[in-house]
Order: structure tokens, then C-alpha cells, then sequence
């Protein structure tokens, strides 16, 4: 029988401003990095960075709840002059904050 996928809860967050600044710098960089700089990535790292504190404040931990609330505000998102899309946008934070608590994005270890 197959396992479910652990959930992966971040820690409670103690400064949700800071926390969405450092999404909103590590993203832009990985959108600047993955294809070309372009203006809109300033944008879309800023609504996702918005998000992403707005669902902090609100006591959201859990990681996939996270990841749905960021596709699920950014379908509102115009993104028809980028590269992305509200799920690769989605995918991308996802990525970072696995990153930065040391759990292997590939492998979920």
C-alpha cells in the first residue's frame, strides 16, 4: 500500500513581513534567473510576497495550503507579458521554502 505525502508545516511565524521580504528577494531572483529580467517579475514577486504574509498572518503553517492559496489568488493575475504562470509561480515558492528548511525539493527528504 502507498504512503500519503507528509504534510510539511513551517514554523509558527514570528515576523511575517520580514518572512515575505525575503520571499519577494529570492523570488524575483529565481524569475530573473530562470528565463530574462523582466519588469513584471518585480510585480509578481510582490503579489506573491503579499499572499504569502497574508496567509502567515493568518496562522497558515502548512505548506500545501500555502502553495493552493498562491494559485488560487494569482489566477487573478495578469500574466500574459511573463514567462510564468500562477502554478510555476506557486511551484517556485514552494521550492524556496523547502530550500530554506533543508528538505530536499526532489525527494521530499
Amino acid at each position: 500500500m502507498t504512503e500519503p505525502i507528509r504534510s510539511i508545516t513551517l514554523p509558527p511565524s514570528k515576523n511575517p513581513q520580514q518572512e515575505g521580504e525575503w520571499l519577494r528577494e529570492n523570488l524575483l531572483r529565481w524569475l530573473d534567473t530562470e528565463f530574462i529580467p523582466e519588469a513584471v517579475n518585480q510585480i509578481i514577486a510582490q503579489r506573491a510576497g503579499q499572499i504569502f504574509v497574508r496567509q502567515r498572518m493568518e496562522g497558515e503553517n502548512d505548506l500545501g495550503s500555502l502553495v493552493i492559496a498562491i494559485v488560487t489568488e494569482m489566477q487573478a493575475f495578469d500574466f500574459s507579458k511573463s514567462f510564468y504562470g500562477e502554478f510555476a509561480i506557486a511551484n517556485a515558492v514552494s521550492d524556496l521554502l523547502l530550500e530554506s528548511l533543508g528538505i530536499d525539493k526532489c525527494c521530499g527528504e
